[in-house]
């Protein structure tokens, strides 16, 4: 996974103010509109974890969820329509609106 600049600053951010030992935990779960949906924490390290630094900022990838979020890039959107970190997925067959839930492509 790729993290962005403007991703890793806001992320900086977050966690200075909620969770200062951590960084976001990102993995992949059954749900959501279109079949599998990103879940977003904050937490720690877990054993096992694939751990992605960029700009001093941590980002924990469950490692169940590693390969569906190979190749996948995290960025920070703040505009009109609402902010917050958002996963472009080129393994995605279709995404939802919201940007939470994706469908994966057929392999």
């Amino acid at each position: 996974i790729t993290v962005t600049d403007n991703a890793a600053r806001a992320l900086l951010d977050l966690v200075r103010d909620k969770c200062a030992d951590g960084g976001l935990r990102l993995a992949v779960e059954k749900g959501g509109c279109a079949g599998l949906q990103y879940a977003m924490t904050l937490g720690v390290e877990q054993p096992g974890d694939l751990v992605v630094e960029h700009l001093g900022c941590r980002v924990f990838v469950d490692p169940a969820s590693a390969g569906q979020l190979a190749d996948c890039t995290l960025d920070y959107e703040d505009g009109l329509a609402g902010s917050g970190f958002r996963i472009q997925n080129p393994h995605a067959a279709r995404s939802c609106g919201c940007g939470t839930s994706f469908e994966p492509a057929q392999s």
